[in-house]
């Protein structure tokens, strides 16, 4: 049974979790050095606790109690109940999902564990550093029936607050995997038996709807900005793009966002 205890100060350490939730360098460094994440809104702390992560504490104003009714008595945990203004203060943010709680991460799998056995579409993500995008990729994927996601060293966390909101709790439903080194990932999923597909926005690329697809297939998705690394690019299997319309190009727009490219393409991948 979760234990219920008030809280007025915000400098009690018991709180600690949940300071500076929008400094991002801090928590960073906070979430990796205790391995917790934060779960923000009743039904992304729901589908946190349905898959697995073991709550640490929650943090929410007494109004917020009832939404969470059925789940506190599951829990070992405490919940410390503070005013909406105590909780501002603290995190950084007016907390309108009223509930927040500090969640233990399970450790990765390894990109070959990911892989065994293989998924038949999965998407890579090269270096976004984006959290929303991420999060908003996750959830696309889910939607869409994608098995897994790859990252790449540098891509963000999908466990970042923001990204865990803005993906309502996808993050959870999709397999993830990081890989140990950026020059090697793409030649573990060849090994793997996947067809390397690299999205990109030049038009002279192959439509994706006719694409060479294969059993097992890879979609590399780029940075926010850059897109693609060249080398990705090269070593991919074939170049792929959404097609734009006749008009977009006389009303300035030669690419999509790559949220919306991956849902686009998330799509397309799994109905062929």
């Amino acid at each position: 049974m979760a234990h219920l205890i008030e809280i007025t100060d915000p400098a009690d350490p018991r709180l600690a979790d949940y300071t500076s939730l929008t400094d991002g360098q801090l928590r960073r460094s906070l979430e990796a050095e205790e391995g917790l994440f934060i779960a923000e809104g009743a039904k992304v702390i729901r589908r946190a606790v349905e898959t697995g992560h073991p709550t640490r504490s929650l943090m929410m104003t007494p109004k917020w109690l009832p939404s969470l009714s059925d789940l506190l008595p599951s829990l070992d945990a405490p919940v410390y109940l503070v005013t909406d203004t105590l909780a501002e203060h603290l995190t950084g943010f007016a907390v309108h999902r009223g509930a927040l709680a500090s969640m233990t991460r399970k450790p990765l799998p390894t990109l070959p564990a990911l892989l065994t056995p293989a998924p038949h579409r999965l998407l890579v993500l090269e270096d976004l550093t984006n959290v929303t995008n991420v999060g908003a990729i996750f959830r696309c994927a889910a939607a869409l029936g994608i098995e897994a996601i790859v990252l790449s060293p540098g891509c963000a966390d999908p466990l970042y607050r923001r990204s865990v909101k803005v993906s309502m709790g996808a993050v959870f439903a999709v397999p993830y995997a990081r890989m140990d080194d950026w020059h090697t990932g793409l030649k573990v999923l060849r090994d793997a038996g996947f067809r390397l597909l690299a999205l990109t926005p030049a038009q002279d690329a192959v439509s994706l709807d006719e694409a060479t697809m294969g059993e097992r297939v890879a979609l590399l998705l780029g940075s926010e900005g850059d897109g693609l690394s060249s080398q990705w690019i090269d070593e991919s299997d074939q170049a792929v793009m959404i097609p734009m319309s006749p008009g977009a190009m006389e009303a300035g727009v030669d690419s999509l966002n790559v949220v919306a490219a991956a849902a686009i393409a998330c799509h397309s991948l799994v109905s062929r």
